[in-house]
């Protein structure tokens, strides 16, 4: 069990290391190029408004692309672009509903899905930055910007950054600590233990039926020895009244013949 949540804990460990890794790429590129972040040519980008609801709304975050070739845009693609609202140069990210080529200058039409009307200014080639790739992840760009703030920053990724590296130095210590403690006996866990207690209480089973088997043994060993020994006296008695009886067999034998002798010479005479 112990092992279990072991291994949980670092795999936990690892994914908030990786996920803060990211974020602070995203953050240091979107510093570097004018808030837009560039990963691996992938461009996550916070929607603002619900200007093209349903397609996306207020404070989703959506996945857009750099684009290689500027002549593959065509109608009905949503793009990210540079354009001017109130004053300020901001991003927006509409859908194109239609394209001009005047003397090869390509320049893009743009409205948002919820809008009434296009936009005012068309998007030129050098305003695009990136094209939609129909991914979002509804609500998650308002956590994107907080990330962004010093704030979230120090919430989010420092404070578990820190964690984690106090966790791997904790663990590097008791690591440390274990080589240099002199080997400990061999620990069972508790599945070894009960194992071991049914192999020892089948091997005792197996030890007392074989002391009972060579017990019987023994026992009929003495059966057939006492057995025998009876035999014997039994055999030499009947011997020796077998021999008793020939010799009284023997001796009126004799008295039979002697008196027979005795009648025959007294007829004799």
């Amino acid at each position: 069990m112990k092992k279990v949540l072991r291994i949980g804990a670092n795999v936990i460990a690892w994914i908030v290391l990786i996920f803060a890794l990211l974020i602070t790429i995203i953050v240091f590129s979107s510093g570097r190029n004018n808030g837009v972040a560039n990963l691996f040519g992938f461009i996550p980008m916070t929607v603002e408004s619900d200007s093209m609801k349903p397609t996306f709304s207020k404070n989703d975050l959506i996945i857009c692309k750099e684009i290689d070739d500027l002549n593959t845009l065509k109608e009905g693609d949503v793009i990210t672009f540079w354009t001017v609202i109130d004053g300020r140069r901001v991003k927006n990210t509409h859908r194109i509903v239609s394209v001009n080529a005047d003397e090869g200058a390509r320049s893009f039409i743009t409205r948002g899905d919820n809008n009434p009307a296009d936009d005012t200014l068309p998007a030129y080639a050098s305003d695009i930055i990136a094209k939609w790739t129909d991914v979002k992840i509804a609500g998650v760009g308002k956590f994107m910007n907080f990330l962004r703030t010093k704030k979230g920053f120090f919430i989010c990724i420092l404070i578990p950054m820190a964690i984690f590296f106090l966790f791997e130095l904790y663990k590097f210590i008791v690591t440390l600590i274990e080589v240099k403690r002199p080997e400990p006996a061999e620990q069972l866990d508790e599945e070894e233990i009960k194992r071991r207690a049914i192999e020892e209480y089948l091997a005792s089973k197996g030890e007392t039926a074989d002391k009972t088997i060579e017990k019987k043994a023994e026992n009929l060993e003495d059966a057939k020895k006492e057995a025998f020994e009876k035999f014997e006296e039994v055999k030499k008695e009947a011997a020796e009244k077998a021999a008793e009886t020939a010799e009284a067999i023997e001796e009126k034998a004799g008295d039979l013949v002697g008196k027979a002798e005795e009648i025959t010479k007294e007829t004799a005479e």
